[in-house]
């Protein structure tokens, strides 16, 4: 029996940070073993999970769903006298990583604990109400120099090692939710597609180095060549501080990518979808760059028509990710009454000659 939220549990607390996704890859493919019928892994480590068509056509059409399995990370800059200095792998905030307990990915894993100056011996003059820069944040292993020496060596992977927290009957926090709670909706949605009929090829795909640039993404997409690509990605949630004009609500349903990014015809289907099922979607405004896969996947080859749907999170990018598990389930049964909808003429809705904005003439 599937349970969503011990996939999702399984998936944060693994290891995996931009680059070295391979402890979370072989956890999707366990995963997916059941769900899907093939396995592909592309040269830059992206996994491709492939659910044959049901019922196939004369002419085989494939749909690409992709959420990265990638997480921010720290990386040894400096050992010095067994203190640990760090440099940032993609996002990470240096504001939320005082106290954090971390992992050092050595020779052998070393549990620590990122530290910094206290504030009774800060020098005279030095803000104490400032939060410590890259540069004065240490991780301390409670090893000796020596110790340390034989274990860790510069350029060593680090990780926040922290468990997914259950906050009252829906709502999770946990690191990496960005973005495998994504890759947990996936998952979901090729259960859901266990019990269906779909003319189209699946092609689920969990891809590598998205926070270092949507890198998996560009390479994974030149190589399903997709006729069409639906992204999954985190957005903010409402709550202090967030611009309401860019934040959807927790709980409350998908968010849709509105803007430049998404092919205007593919979002009309999975709003129809969406209304059928009576599930809420929530528009999410971006005029420009997405900085998602989407972003990736829209000007691949020839160009592939695209579209991203969100799962609000609060606290982005810190260790104490917040999300409601809702969210990711009616994300997953979305996808799979989509793929299930779609027929052998949708390719050709979306020829780009037939849109038009309103209130123009010709």
């Amino acid at each position: 029996m599937f349970d969503l939220k011990t996939h999702l549990k399984t998936l944060v607390e693994a290891h995996g940070p931009s680059g070295h996704e391979g402890p979370v890859r072989e956890l999707v493919r366990a995963a997916w073993t059941d769900v899907v019928d093939d396995f592909e892994q592309d040269r830059l480590g992206s996994l491709i999970g492939i659910k044959r068509a049901t019922q196939p056509l004369d002419e085989s059409r494939r749909i690409m769903l992709a959420a990265h399995m990638d997480e921010i990370g720290l990386m040894v800059r400096d050992i010095v006298d067994g203190f640990i200095y760090v440099q940032k792998v993609a996002g990470i905030d240096n504001r939320v990583m005082l106290a954090q307990p971390v992992l050092v990915h050595g020779r052998r894993p070393l549990p620590g604990i990122v530290a910094s100056i206290p504030p009774h011996l800060l020098k005279n003059g030095t803000n104490n109400n400032r939060y410590p820069e890259f540069d004065a944040l240490v991780v301390d292993v409670g090893l000796s120099a020596d110790e340390v020496a034989q274990v860790v060596r510069v350029g060593d992977l680090i990780t926040v090692d922290v468990p997914l927290i259950d906050l009252g009957a829906n709502r999770v926090a946990a690191k990496a939710l960005d973005d495998r709670i994504c890759v947990a909706a996936v998952t979901s949605c090729l259960h859901h597609l266990q019990r269906m009929q779909h003319v189209w090829d699946v092609y689920a795909v969990a891809t590598v180095q998205e926070e270092t640039g949507l890198i998996g993404a560009k390479t994974a997409a030149y190589s399903v060549k997709p006729d069409i690509a639906i992204a999954l990605d985190v957005s903010f949630a409402k709550q202090p501080g967030a611009n309401d004009d860019r934040a959807i609500e927790i709980g409350g349903g998908p968010g849709i990518g509105i803007g430049p990014n998404f092919h205007q015809k593919l979002n009309e289907k999975i709003k129809e979808t969406a209304r059928t099922l009576e599930i809420k979607l929530q528009d999410d405004l971006i005029p420009g760059a997405s900085g998602t896969d989407a972003w990736a996947i829209q000007v691949a080859r020839e160009g592939i028509p695209s579209a991203l749907l969100e799962i609000a999170i609060r606290n982005m990018h810190s260790p104490v990710e917040t999300a409601d598990m809702r969210d990711v389930e009616r994300t997953g049964r979305l996808l799979a009454e989509f793929i299930a909808a779609l027929d052998g003429d949708f390719l050709a809705a979306l020829t780009w000659d037939e849109l038009k904005l309103e209130g123009t003439v010709g």
